[in-house]
């Protein structure tokens, strides 16, 4: 930031205590996490795929994501972000654990959210999006943005009772249980009895929600980046954009 120099010190000192605020309550440690956890874990490759399905996939869902996201107050790319990371965009995904469709529900949350056909593609949709934000208003009302979609994030994955174990945890240890960057951290301990026997809901695979989150955050920047490739492209070439864009590299940076 600069400031004029004619200016009383009145702007700059706001300026030094908002900084101030937003490192000691851990939110510039959160936002460092968002920008900088996820690009480790791409290749060449992982891009590539993602920008042949963006071509090919995601134009018969994104107004349903675009709607849907709106009526949940959550960001679009973030909404289809997690649904790439759960089926690539392919609503009649199964996994041997039972969860199908599109945003990959289990029948218990299905029925939960009213869904009735979990390989309907809207169905699926509009059900993993309202229980994404009803996980994220499960979340103490102190729990401010990013770190409450981030930890909604991980108990979508993981569950919420695990992701409540976790916050114990990171209390526990003497970090903030509200800050996903210090949250991310004792998720791991979920897999060792030596952490999991004093909890309430026991083993889990904790180490997932964690790689979970960071790879949902690299591909909703990813989208928000393609989203503003698009929306720069001449109107006459916006119909004929390639699969892979010249701007798709391994390391997308956050938006």
């Amino acid at each position: 930031w600069a400031f004029p120099s004619h200016e009383d010190g009145t702007l700059l000192n706001a300026a030094n205590k908002f900084l101030a605020e937003y490192i000691s309550t851990g939110k510039m440690k959160t936002l460092k996490e968002q920008l900088l956890a996820q690009s480790n874990n791409f290749s060449v490759a992982d891009s590539k795929r993602l920008g042949k399905l963006v071509a090919k996939r995601l134009p018969a869902y994104e107004s349903l994501f675009r709607e849907t996201a709106d009526k949940n107050n959550i960001d679009w790319h973030l909404l289809a972000a997690v649904a790439y990371q759960e089926s690539h965009w392919d609503p009649r995904a199964k996994s041997p654990t039972g969860v199908r469709g599109l945003m990959m529900l289990t029948l218990d949350t299905a029925k939960e959210m009213g869904i009735s056909n979990r390989l309907d593609g809207e169905q699926s949709i509009k059900g993993g999006a309202a229980y994404l934000a009803k996980l994220r208003a499960r979340l103490p009302v102190r729990i401010t943005e990013p770190d409450r979609t981030l930890l909604a994030l991980a108990a979508y994955n993981v569950g919420f009772g695990h992701l409540e174990d976790a916050r114990i945890l990171t209390q526990r240890g003497g970090k903030n249980p509200d800050l996903w960057s210090d949250v991310r951290q004792s998720l791991p301990l979920l897999s060792k009895k030596k952490f999991y026997s004093t909890l309430k809901h026991g083993y889990a695979r904790g180490a997932e929600p964690v790689l979970y989150v960071d790879n949902i955050q690299y591909y909703r920047n990813y989208l928000a980046l393609h989203s503003l490739h698009l929306k720069n492209l001449p109107p006459e070439k916006t119909n004929n954009v390639s699969n892979q864009p010249e701007w798709e590299s391994s390391s997308v940076p956050s938006i």
